[in-house]
């Protein structure tokens, strides 16, 4: 199991190659009519790792898988599958340690993230029409090639430098009552949780998925894990079909409970914040505060809310 030590060795290993984002509280905004209850606006406080080298949070947990591998291992390589953000986090963490690096992504990856990658001279392989099947096929890349696979979720050292958010976050902000984090296949809101409550076990932790591919909602609520038949949502990096029995463990010990929101829900979140604070979020990481517009935390006083904004893009720009 992860505890609070792993949380702090991964802070300590990856600090000097990630940046300390920053927590903005979202105020003085003019429209308010997004909101479902515009007149009980709560204190909102985002922590921006849109801000995050490669644009967002996965470079936490790639540095701290691949700083964790013995030198003659990683000597070998790094390959992962990604939606894309993870992808970026592992090429930036083979870079930084200068080894070589492939990444497989799903036929269904938007096409700027992958000509992002293939303009750095990456090693992209497009295999499969979802995650899970470009995630078969690193698997067995690595097997055969001997290069370190580094899961996008299900690896504890990845879930440990995630978690270092939550204690950046409970630092800058410590009054937090509530802690909103979108869920894809689980990494994020598994450290972030995981970390939250060992620091501050009254908090309160929401995850967000959407509506469309909602397999973590699925899988708690059938105390395993679940494979979704299929997944329909724009925002690819929330669209796996299965967890891991190692996230779902931690979620459903950590997690108070998942809302779900709708991808033009998303949107409308997404356009919110470039249009009232200026902030580029790619779709996914809009969930968060699509949730808290719509009033789908499920509790009537949510106090002080943190929302992880966990990745950039153009979506709001649209």
């Amino acid at each position: 199991m992860i505890d609070l030590q792993d949380f702090r060795a991964a802070r300590r290993a990856i600090s000097s190659h990630m940046r300390l984002t920053p927590v903005f509280k979202a105020d003085n905004f003019a429209s308010k009519s997004v909101f479902d209850k515009p007149d009980r606006l709560p204190e909102m406080f985002l922590k921006l790792e849109n801000m995050q080298v490669t644009g967002s949070f996965k470079a936490r947990g790639a540095m701290n898988a691949a700083l964790a591998l013995d030198e003659d291992k990683r000597a070998n390589g790094l390959c992962t599958a990604s939606g894309g953000n993870h992808g970026m986090g592992v090429i930036y963490a083979a870079r930084t340690l200068s080894v070589p690096v492939k990444i497989f992504l799903p036929t269904n990856t938007p096409k700027p993230k992958v000509e992002k990658l293939r303009a750095q001279g990456v090693d992209v392989a497009l295999t499969g029409a979802v995650w899970d099947d470009a995630n078969r096929a690193a698997m067995d890349h690595a097997r055969q090639s001997n290069m370190a696979y580094i899961h996008p979720f299900a690896d504890p050292k990845v879930i440990a430098g995630q978690g270092t958010i939550a204690l950046e976050m409970l630092e800058q902000q410590p009054d937090l009552d509530t802690l909103v984090v979108a869920i894809g296949g689980g990494g994020l809101i598994s450290g972030v949780a995981t970390a939250a409550r060992l620091l501050r076990p009254a908090i309160r932790i929401i995850g967000v998925e959407p509506i469309g591919a909602a397999t973590l909602f699925e899988s708690l609520k059938a105390g395993e894990v679940v494979t979704l038949p299929t997944v329909n949502t724009a925002a690819t990096s929330l669209a796996p079909r299965q967890s891991s029995a190692l996230n779902v463990d931690l979620i459903g010990k950590n997690v108070d409970r998942i809302a779900l929101v709708s991808d033009e829900e998303m949107q409308q979140a997404a356009s919110w914040l470039w249009r009232e604070l200026g902030i580029a979020v790619e779709l996914s990481a809009a969930a968060g505060m699509a949730a808290i517009m719509k009033d789908r935390l499920g509790v009537d006083d949510p106090g002080r809310i943190g929302v992880i904004i966990c990745g950039t893009g153009n979506d709001g720009m649209k």
